[in-house]
């Protein structure tokens, strides 16, 4: 009987005598009547009738077989463009771990992920998803089924909700799953070295495992899923069936084993970003520290010139306030209460009092410009000061090189000044530039000093205009802006280090500077 589903079947009477004739009672009865007359199509007819069958039977298992093949691409394609589109290492392990246990993924009742630490040499434990009980798994299950969400969305609330909480509840498995990568006869490692899964079956009795591991797990039977990207070994997942103690079959495991390539990749890859974010973190607080130093450095010389001008406006003014002062006080003194020019006298007296109260502010103000000193290699300030005026020289075409001494104790300097002093001498505005556009900078320990020779052969003036630019506030269109070179000298007389400029119309500027190896040797 052609029943709802079936209309095909009444078009085509070829089609509807192989799906409906052979089940009909009807030609069941023909059939036992062809064999008990002798007839010699009968056992052709039920020969055929049973291969009919066992082809049904076939295609039926075939049909659920691709089923399961179509959910499962599905479910492959849908965690790879997750995988593909994340770098957030949480998200990527987030995801994996959910499609390892959940009921639309693998279906695995727990997991748990291991990760290669290389500067440790340790494989350790990292994150475990899963029931603990039975209680747990059913309260977990009817949640799945109750909200029927994807694989997206699943991942999406472990990490939101349960992320911090898994780790917690495993924490002591996972403090306990480390492995030193070099314990080769472990078979985790055995599985990680070998790149394919193992399938652990009877692990309390297994030669292999060792029972510490088994007491860990708490289980008979469990696989060991390597996860290997381009040939580096970045970590092991172990998952389990412990609450439902579901067998784990050879489709299972090649199931992981496809699933394994794909994460692996996703964590390499969210690791490296990680890595990457660190790195671009420390430049970035690198250049926030550096753009801090220069301003510092535009802080620190604005603050020499104050303190250069301030005090000396101060000294030419102190010293004739002081004459006016005294002599307007002795002439109070001898004054009667009676003179009339005795208000005028005092009004003299306490104003330049006040003027002299102002001077004594001015001056604190500017012997509180004083260096901060400390010990430092100047073999390393010299060669990080080089770095970060490479591209000025090198887009200016200049030839810079270094020669360090050896064994060069500490120096007892302001590594900001001295920075700045050097990274001016090498890039100063003086005028009369050569052709030989090379500068040599060398560093040598001379009794309890270490010197430092800047050769500067790219420009050419005279030891009187060189002089000149010494001196502030000397700024020439024929010669440049001296201030630099002005401040420079200000800077290390400050610190009691002695600087020596010699110019030379054809063999350019050599700078000496003499730097102190102990606190003792600041004059």
């Amino acid at each position: 009987m052609v029943g709802v589903g079936d209309e095909e079947l009444l078009v085509s009477k070829q089609q509807r005598r192989l799906e409906k004739c052979g089940e009909c009672p009807v030609f069941a009865n023909d059939l036992k009547q062809l064999h008990a007359d002798g007839n010699p199509l009968a056992p052709l007819l039920s020969d055929l009738l049973s291969e009919n069958h066992h082809q049904k039977s076939q295609i039926q298992s075939l049909v659920s077989f691709l089923d399961n093949k179509t959910l499962e691409m599905r479910f492959l394609h849908e965690l790879g463009s997750v995988l593909q589109s994340s770098v957030d290492l949480e998200e990527v392990l987030s995801v994996a771990l959910t499609a390892i246990t959940a009921g639309k993924g693998f279906g695995m009742n727990r997991a748990f992920l291991l990760l290669c630490d290389r500067e440790a040499g340790i494989l350790k434990g990292y994150l475990g998803i899963g029931p603990r009980n039975l209680d747990e798994a059913s309260q977990v299950w009817d949640e799945i089924v109750h909200d029927d969400n994807d694989l997206q969305t699943l991942s999406q609330n472990f990490r939101q909700n349960k992320l911090s909480s898994e780790r917690a509840k495993f924490h002591d498995l996972l403090e306990q799953l480390t492995v030193p990568l070099d314990n080769k006869d472990h078979i985790i490692i055995k599985a990680l070295d070998g790149r394919h899964p193992i399938m652990v079956q009877g692990a309390f009795q297994h030669p292999d495992v060792p029972p510490e591991l088994a007491r860990l797990l708490g289980v008979d039977s469990f696989l060991l899923m390597p996860l290997i990207s381009r040939n580096r070994r970045i970590g092991m997942i172990i998952a389990d069936n412990c609450i439902t103690n579901r067998p784990i079959t050879e489709e299972d495991m090649h199931s992981l084993e496809t699933f394994g390539f794909p994460v692996a990749f996703a964590i390499e890859r969210a690791s490296l970003y990680d890595k990457l974010q660190v790195e671009l973190n420390r430049v970035t607080e690198a250049g926030e520290k550096l753009k801090e130093q220069q301003e510092l450095i535009v802080r620190m010389e604005n603050m020499a010139l104050v303190g250069r001008i301030t005090s000396s406006i101060a000294h030419s003014v102190r010293n004739p306030l002081m004459i006016i002062g005294g002599f307007a006080r002795s002439m109070l003194k001898n004054s009667p209460a009676s003179d009339p020019k005795r208000t005028f006298i005092e009004s003299i007296v306490a104003e330049t009092h006040q003027l002299e109260g102002v001077l004594d502010e001015i001056l604190n103000y500017s012997d509180s410009l004083y260096p901060t000193r400390d010990f430092w290699d100047v073999s390393q300030l010299i060669e990080s000061m080089l770095r970060d005026s490479s591209d000025t020289l090198t887009a200016l075409g200049y030839a810079t090189g270094y020669s360090p001494g050896h064994d060069l104790p500490p120096v007892y300097i302001d590594f900001k000044q001295l920075s700045y002093c050097l990274r001016t001498l090498l890039q100063n505005d003086i005028n009369g530039v050569g052709t030989d556009l090379s500068i040599s900078i060398s560093s040598q320990k001379e009794d309890d000093l270490v010197i430092i020779r800047i050769e500067d052969n790219s420009r050419h003036i005279s030891q009187a205009e060189l002089d000149h630019l010494l001196v502030p506030f000397s700024e020439t269109r024929d010669l440049g802006a001296g201030l630099g070179l002005a401040l420079c000298k200000t800077m290390l007389e400050k610190q009691g280090i002695p600087f020596v400029a010699q110019a030379d119309e054809y063999n350019g500027i050599h700078y000496t500077i003499a730097l102190p190896t102990s606190k003792e040797e600041q004059s």
